[in-house]
């Protein structure tokens, strides 16, 4: 069964729209009234108490998920090769959140190239610690050919599909072709442009008809306040009927 998980980066109710969510409970319990996912990017920076998991995984209801940013520490400080322990502790975090788990994100910095024995090696040690879905976010051109592409198929990583596009390919979805999973930053400007009519309607076609089972979009355009209603508008687009 073909599933749509549309949400923001984390999960702040802007005023503009607040009247499109239930009116009472926390910000995350208001949220997951009206979306069933939300991207955590502040794992990227930081680590987590524990209650902290546990508070989120038990304020959302049943079928909710949350993707999860990878650390900065690995994929930016160590660059795919990671310490003794870091990846450990960072799954370790996540799968507080239990069945309420998603996909790990692993967003690439712009200055990474595909290489072959390092990528290769890091996925094949995050496939045999972790089970679930993984979606990759690189930034280099190098990632968009054949050999990269390959690779993550092998080792069942989505790439991501982005806007802005940094290269011609990095605006489709590719890599392990069950999960298509979009992230949409805000152009012109990022993380404060909202998106246009026309974009949302190729959006919604494109996650309509291309061929993965879990089909995600994040609105990361958050820092203006327009990620929100986009997601509503692009929910809206989807809706059976």
């Amino acid at each position: 069964m073909t599933e749509f998980r549309i949400g923001t980066a984390g999960w702040t109710v802007p005023r503009a729209v607040a009247d499109r969510f239930p009116g009472e409970g926390s910000a995350l319990q208001r949220y997951a009234g009206r979306f069933t996912a939300a991207e955590i990017n502040t794992s990227f920076y930081r680590s987590h108490r524990l209650d902290t998991w546990a508070r989120w995984r038990d304020s959302t209801p049943a079928g909710f998920r949350f993707a999860v940013k990878l650390s900065r520490a690995i994929t930016h400080d160590a660059r795919l090769a990671p310490t003794d322990g870091q990846l450990d502790a960072a799954l370790a975090e996540a799968r507080l959140l239990g069945d309420k788990l998603g996909p790990l994100l692993v967003q690439l910095p712009p200055s990474l190239a595909f290489d072959a024995e390092v990528a290769g090696c890091f996925f094949a040690v995050l496939r045999e610690q972790f089970e679930g879905q993984i979606a990759c976010e690189p930034r280099h051109p190098s990632w968009f050919e054949a050999p990269a592409d390959a690779l993550l198929a092998g080792a069942r990583v989505a790439r991501v599909a982005a806007d802005p596009a940094r290269h011609p390919g990095a605006g489709v979805p590719g890599g392990w072709p069950s999960l298509a999973y979009w992230r949409l930053h805000g152009a012109p400007r990022m993380y404060f442009s909202a998106y246009g009519e026309d974009v949302l309607l190729r959006l919604a076609r494109a996650m309509s008809t291309t061929p993965a089972a879990e089909r995600w979009c994040i609105f990361d355009n958050t820092a203006s306040g327009a990620a929100a209603n986009d997601a509503l508008r692009l929910q809206a687009l989807l809706a059976p009927g």
